[in-house]
């Protein structure tokens, strides 16, 4: 047996291949399950089976309807954490959002990028991580590798591709640096989820 590049392969890489792909159409068919559980409007229910594919949420934090995501096992909202509707989170590397981190809705959020300069076009993860406090505008573009500081705002539909500074306010395509956020200590808390989004 030949892989794409036409190099025969051992059977212990076929082995591998062939567990590989198993797994790859294992985590599609839950992203696929889980995107069905997206659409019931009940944030207990759904809170449920995200907890059982693997997504570690804290307590208080709440995923709005229509959520879509890639590998659910990567993903960790820490507490009082609020994902708008429709949003996609990419959990091939580790996602992390911290507490009281609102994120609005439509929101796309990757961790996997191709080496566009690779003859095999092969992907590079990146881990995302948005800290505590932030807010995220809608239809806001997270792209892999970007940390996002504690407490910055990322306006409506900008493509943040470099690190956010804690406080920071960016806009635009590629997001850059508009303002400061004067709130220095938050400590609030958010509201209650939409009961039927």
């Amino acid at each position: 047996m030949k892989d794409r590049t036409g190099k025969t392969l051992s059977p212990e890489q076929i082995l591998r291949k062939v567990f590989i792909r198993l797994t790859t159409i294992y985590t599609e068919a839950l992203c696929f399950l889980l995107r069905l559980v997206g659409l019931v409007p009940s944030h207990l229910f759904r809170r449920f089976c995200y907890h059982l594919a693997g997504i570690r949420m804290g307590k208080g934090s709440t995923i709005h309807m229509g959520a879509r995501f890639f590998n659910p096992k990567g993903i960790r909202l820490g507490e009082g954490v609020i994902i708008g509707n429709d949003c996609f989170l990419d959990g091939r590397a580790p996602l992390k959002i911290g507490n009281h981190a609102d994120l609005a809705s439509e929101i796309l959020i990757y961790n996997a990028k191709h080496d566009i300069n690779d003859p095999h076009f092969c992907p590079h993860l990146q881990a995302v991580e948005i800290g505590e406090y932030v807010f995220i505008g809608p239809r806001a573009i997270i792209m892999p590798g970007v940390k996002v500081g504690r407490a910055a705002i990322v306006a409506a539909a900008a493509v943040v591709t470099k690190d956010v500074p804690p406080f920071t306010i960016v806009a635009g395509v590629p997001a850059k640096k508009i303002g400061e956020r004067d709130l220095k200590n938050p400590n609030y808390r958010l509201g209650r989820p939409m009961l039927f989004q």
